[in-house]
């Protein structure tokens, strides 16, 4: 794409644009990801210059839910990083069971994989009828994506990998129905789980939580975002509560490092410490 190129100036201009117009802030995401992201759409949609595409967005709101959707769209698939759910079956979930309602918070959860993929491990446990899941994201797109939970039956071969490797302890064509080249996601499943949107960057502590999953979204923040994301999940775990990212992210750089105990290290699952006040 030689002909297209974004200054650092432009794409700020652009960003500012966005916030000040529809109010999502993309401004502290990190800048090499964002620009990445806009050069994608302007590339799908034939812009060749930051003054185009500042207008198409400034008078096309059709264009700008188009846009966003291709911004915020996250790679995800059911039971991604296996290892990851073996060591959440092993290690947090006997925590989790001692609690009369578990309450889990999937922030970022795209359109829903990872979401369901939680609710299996907790039927499996015989804990699906007390936990409440509640699945968040920016995009309103994901989230009528993520309800309605259907998937192109043609992924079902990898994620049945995946749920083998994950520890998985049934069918896992149990979960679903296949029907016209998709796999509709079993009504048990989707029963406790409650999807909504919210913005990571604009919005507060809304519930308190035993376990937040928010994998692979960080990433694409800047420290400074990274600071404060963490600082409301911090806020929004309960005491000894478990938080888990993802795997190539770190709480190394937050100014809540220590208030967090590690539990795995290769699988960045934490435990908030015990009678630690925020002191933000």
């Amino acid at each position: 794409m030689p002909e297209r190129n974004l200054s650092n100036e432009e794409l700020n201009e652009i960003l500012h644009l966005i916030h000040r117009t529809y109010g999502y802030d993309f401004r502290d995401y990190s800048k090499a990801s964002i620009k990445r992201r806009v050069m994608r759409c302007m590339e799908m949609s034939s812009l060749k210059t930051a003054y185009e595409l500042k207008f198409k967005l400034a008078n096309d709101p059709e264009y700008f839910k188009w846009f966003l959707e291709v911004m915020t769209v996250n790679v995800t698939e059911m039971f991604r990083d296996p290892e990851f759910y073996t060591e959440l079956r092993a290690k947090v979930f006997p925590t989790l069971a001692s609690y009369p309602i578990i309450k889990i918070w999937h922030a970022g959860c795209a359109t829903g994989e990872e979401v369901y993929s939680m609710a299996i491990m907790l039927k499996e446990e015989g804990l699906l009828d007390r936990a409440k899941i509640y699945a968040t994201d920016i995009n309103p797109l994901n989230i009528e994506k993520a309800k309605k939970g259907i998937m192109p039956l043609q992924h079902m071969k990898n994620y049945t990998h995946n749920y083998i490797r994950s520890g998985g302890r049934a069918e896992f064509s149990d979960y679903y129905t296949a029907q016209y080249g998709n796999a509709i996601i079993s009504n048990e499943l989707k029963k406790n789980i409650l999807f909504s949107q919210h913005n990571l960057v604009t919005d507060q502590v809304f519930n308190e939580f035993q376990l937040i999953c928010c994998r692979n979204v960080l990433i694409y923040f800047n420290k400074e975002l990274q600071n404060r994301v963490i600082n409301l999940f911090y806020d929004s775990l309960s005491p000894l509560g478990y938080l888990a990212i993802g795997t190539k992210e770190s709480l190394l750089f937050t100014d809540l490092r220590d208030k967090f105990e590690t539990i795995s290290s290769e699988n960045k699952i934490y435990k908030r410490k015990k009678g630690i006040a925020n002191n933000k």
